[in-house]
């Protein structure tokens, strides 16, 4: 789930470029939208992504779903905690409908997502998780996409929309900038915002890694009821993302990410160029569309204003209504591919 850095976390309070002009022109939506159905999946409650294909990238053999014709301008749809590649299920049949090239990895840690070694640490931090994509990249012979992303991934993104904008023709980012400040992170806040972030004091103390460890399945439910308090998925639905948090490394990466925020846990020497440019907030100048839903449960900022200076590139801003809440792209996916195509247009 998201953590958002100051001061975002303080407010908290208080295509044409894409060969696609005219599907983008056709699905475009105002500043605020309404959802649709965004209880109902389109394709159906138990819609398949399609058999997985594996590729070893960087240090990991990734598991991951391939839609659309190869030869399709680049999507890239990243998923959060914790929820997995299915929350694109009825995101990615669009956009390849469209003729974009769509791939879904798993994160590491979920899914079919391996280590290609036992000696690699199960490092959680945003680093280590945005260099995971851009090597998946590399092996795919992705020179650029479109990324589409929330939770984790939008931080991910974020990253690399930051730090290699070449890489990234344009992004549609849930909740905005979500890049980690870890110093930032250490402000004490009000009561009731702390509160907002039970789950990560949880899992500070090893009591919490044990009860994650247990009983996941039912802990990831609750974090979905709270975070979208107001969609009525099915367990038939979380059943089918739940099974990608069987992965033998995931309660290892979960943990040391929450921990690594709260600076509890080390990062590895390899980042660390990276987190001190990071820790600097860079900006993100490519096109970029942000959209947020009116009934997102969890931490998140309330309006642009907070983090709108971070993008100095084409922009825009959408709220989803209708109910909508973290998971966004599951929950209203028709309004999540129209971004993912209009973002193109922002550019032009």
């Amino acid at each position: 789930m998201t953590t958002l850095s100051q001061p975002s976390r303080r407010l908290f309070l208080g295509t044409a470029a894409l060969g696609l002009g005219a599907a983008a022109a056709q699905l475009a939506l105002p500043t605020t939208a309404h959802a649709e159905s965004a209880s109902t999946p389109a394709s159906g409650p138990l819609a398949s992504l399609g058999p997985l294909r594996q590729v070893e990238a960087g240090l990991l053999n990734v598991g991951y779903a391939e839609l659309g014709p190869a030869d399709g301008r680049a999507v890239i749809l990243l998923h959060g905690w914790p929820y997995d590649i299915h929350s694109f299920v009825d995101v990615a049949p669009r956009l390849a409908a469209a003729g974009c090239r769509v791939i879904v990895p798993h994160l590491r840690g979920h899914g079919t997502t391996r280590f290609l070694s036992a000696a690699t640490p199960r490092n959680g931090q945003q680093a280590a998780v945005a260099l995971d994509i851009v090597a998946l990249m590399d092996a795919l012979h992705i020179r650029s996409a479109t990324f589409g992303a929330f939770d984790w991934g939008a931080r991910t993104a974020d990253i690399i929309a930051a730090l290699f904008p070449g890489r990234v023709d344009g992004l549609v980012s849930v909740s905005g900038y979500l890049i980690n400040n870890r110093e930032a992170i250490r402000a004490s806040l009000p009561p009731a915002a702390e509160y907002a972030w039970w789950y990560q004091y949880y899992f500070a103390t090893e009591h919490g890694r044990a009860g994650y460890e247990k009983n996941r399945h039912d802990f990831n439910k609750l974090i979905w009821k709270t975070a979208s308090p107001k969609w009525a998925f099915s367990d038939a639905e979380f059943d089918r993302s739940a099974a990608s948090f069987d992965n033998p490394d995931h309660v290892d990466v979960v943990i040391h990410n929450y921990r690594w925020r709260q600076s509890l846990a080390e990062g590895e020497a390899r980042y660390d160029d990276i987190e001190r440019r990071l820790a600097a907030g860079p900006a993100i100048a490519v096109p970029t569309i942000v959209m947020e839903g009116d009934a997102n449960g969890a931490p998140h900022a309330t309006g642009d204003a907070a983090f709108r200076g971070k993008f100095t590139g084409p922009y825009d801003y959408r709220v989803v209504t209708g109910g909508i809440g973290h998971n966004l792209p599951q929950e209203a996916p028709r309004e999540f591919a129209r971004a993912v195509l209009d973002v193109a247009r922002l550019g032009a």
